[in-house]
């Protein structure tokens, strides 16, 4: 039987990929201080023995006020770098699953309430809040304290944290970065004609709006190690008429490859609340498909990707280099090794699980 096509391994730069399922960023919304807690032991502990490719922890702020939440992951000083290494210590001893980050600035979409507590913005003087910063002076939401447009000083401040945090990165042999480009976030805001406004050299035209996302990514690539690979992940579309759309997210893809970028990460949504997402099964796949046609790095796809010959298919047919799976993962955290068993495929599983292996997938931990 030939190897299913999701099982087959992936080179990106200095990663080998043993097959083509990698696991998402999450936001867990569990810190204290920007700080990683015991919960993310658990967490990424347990996904990084799923027999999937890579694992790449949560929206990582890159400085304070970037976070989604004041419970959100930060890489912004000693105290928060140091909760990561004991966290990816834990990890690491267990795992050789090569380990990606995803660096982020929420941007007007930041302080604010946890999920499960309602997840509406907390005001600039409450406790747990802060003000916002985006692209243009326009709320998320119309009932939002709207956000402070960045000046000069202030992008330049933004490009740094994004720097000194993938400095940090390095120090903790961090294998892949991925940059946050997407959901509605700070970048997204500067490329999203509803979100931003400006009428300067980073507002208006395609080229304008690129301008300082691009700027962002290319600090990222210059402080991180030239061996080590660095992505980018995008909302492929607002799906709000006028907003952000395909066809620019293919112009800024093949900007970002022209630049260095070893990854894309399709996905969308996110930049307004007039969005009408058509949701179905891998309703995202002609997003990655269109970008696929553009670029020659890989394309990663995400989004209601549950079948395992769904997934089979979409790489199979070239629709999309990797899939990424997120919440599918956390509901079943074996998803690569249940996989690969129904694909006739191998996976790799820990010593202490081998003895686990079903009568009837021999084989599967090979």
């Amino acid at each position: 039987m030939a190897q299913p096509a999701l099982f087959t391994p992936l080179t990106i730069r200095n990663n080998e990929l043993r097959n083509r399922i990698v696991i998402a960023p999450m936001c867990q919304y569990s810190a204290v201080d920007g700080c990683m807690t015991d919960w993310h032991v658990i967490h990424l502990g347990h996904l990084a023995l799923s027999g999937a490719a890579m694992l790449t922890i949560e929206a990582t702020a890159v400085v304070p006020e970037g976070r989604i939440t004041y419970a959100d992951t930060g890489l912004y000083d000693d105290a928060t770098e140091r909760a990561m290494a004991k966290v990816l210590e834990s990890v690491r001893r267990w795992s050789d699953m090569p380990v990606a980050l995803q660096l982020a600035h929420a941007g007007r979409k930041a302080s604010t309430e946890v999920p499960w507590k309602g997840g509406k913005q907390i005001a600039p003087g409450e406790a747990n809040g802060w003000q916002t910063v985006s692209a243009s002076d326009a709320p998320f939401m119309h009932s939002d304290v709207p956000p402070i447009a960045l000046d000069r000083d202030g992008m330049k401040r933004v490009r740094q944290g994004f720097a000194d945090a993938a400095k940090r990165a390095a120090r903790l042999g961090i294998d892949a970065l991925q940059v946050h480009g997407a959901h509605g976030y700070l970048l997204h805001q500067f490329l999203s004609p509803l979100s931003n406004k400006r009428t300067d050299d980073y507002g208006g035209s395609l080229e304008n709006r690129l301008r300082f996302p691009m700027e962002v990514f290319e600090t990222v690539r210059e402080a991180f190690p030239a061996d080590k690979s660095v992505s980018i992940r995008v909302s492929g579309t607002d799906w709000v008429e006028g907003g952000w759309d395909i066809g620019q997210t293919v112009e800024f893809a093949r900007a970002l490859e022209a630049r260095g970028c070893d990854a894309i990460h399709v996905s969308s949504g996110g930049l307004s609340p007039a969005q009408k997402i058509p949701l179905g099964p891998g309703y995202q796949v002609p997003l990655a498909r269109a970008v696929k046609q553009a670029v020659k790095m890989p394309v990663v796809t995400v989004g209601l990707i549950t079948d395992f010959i769904q997934a089979e298919e979409i790489i199979a047919t070239g629709d999309a280099d990797l899939i990424a799976l997120a919440r599918g993962m956390l509901y079943d955290p074996r998803w690569p090794w249940h996989a690969a068993a129904a694909l006739g495929a191998t996976v790799k599983a820990p010593d202490q699980y081998l003895r686990c292996e079903p009568a009837n997938a021999k084989g599967l931990f090979g």
